[in-house]
């Protein structure tokens, strides 16, 4: 009697995972008729768009205070 019931909870399990699945598939079928649509160009945009970021500028503007610090440290030092 359990393993029915096992089989069973399986098998709806297994049903909804497809079903889900064929949903998703059908969303974005529906999304990408017609050629290349607006979300995956800028999706491809934003791949190969460099790391430029206001992270990496401030961490170029302390990079170059640092070696202006040290050129200043060495020129004491001779």
């Amino acid at each position: 009697m359990e393993n029915d019931r096992v089989a069973i909870a399986a098998l709806l399990f297994i049903i909804l995972i497809v079903g889900i699945n064929f949903v998703m598939y059908g969303i974005v079928r529906g999304m990408t008729r017609g050629g290349e649509s607006n979300w995956m160009s800028a999706l491809r945009k934003s791949l190969n768009k460099p790391l430029e970021g206001s992270a990496n500028k401030s961490m170029d503007e302390l990079r170059k205070k640092v070696e202006e610090l040290q050129g200043k440290n060495e020129k004491k030092q001779d």
